[in-house]
């Protein structure tokens, strides 16, 4: 099993979708919260849809349920970013909402995990990401 994940910050349209083009990448798994905001620019909910299935003939599904709360991305603003309290908080969500058996498997294999951050290092998706491999087992996480 195999998932990919990728951020749209400091990408443009091109470097994004370029990205996107992979083996066996069959849908885009919208992992943020907001996925209307103006700040989102190509990314917006409506016209990431078209895009994907125009440019990529892929899919499109949001999950805001990968995504951390409101109060959690505000406490991690508010206390200069840091990273290992945010870290210690969403992984505690993703085990009270137990993502493990509310995803289904076949929405990740061949997923690609979507939020903003431009690198994984200090992101979400990447830790939804280790979260799920964690629990299942054979999960293949590639970072685009």
């Amino acid at each position: 099993m195999k998932v990919f994940t990728i951020g749209f910050t400091k990408k443009n349209a091109e470097q994004f979708f370029t990205r996107l083009k992979q083996p066996g990448l069959v849908r885009l798994v919208d992992a943020r919260l907001n996925n209307v905001s103006q700040l989102a620019g190509f990314t917006k909910k409506d016209d990431l849809r078209f895009f994907l299935r125009e440019i990529n003939g892929i899919d499109y599904v949001h999950r805001p349920d990968l995504a951390p709360t409101k109060e959690i991305l505000d406490e991690y603003k508010k206390n200069g970013g840091d990273w290992s309290a945010y870290e210690r908080k969403f992984m505690e969500l993703m085990a009270r909402r137990r993502i493990e058996e509310k995803v289904p498997k076949e929405l990740i294999d061949g997923g690609c995990l979507l939020c903003s951050e431009p690198t994984p290092e200090h992101c979400h998706r990447r830790l939804v990401a280790e979260h799920l491999r964690s629990r299942w087992g054979d999960l293949e996480i590639i970072h685009l």
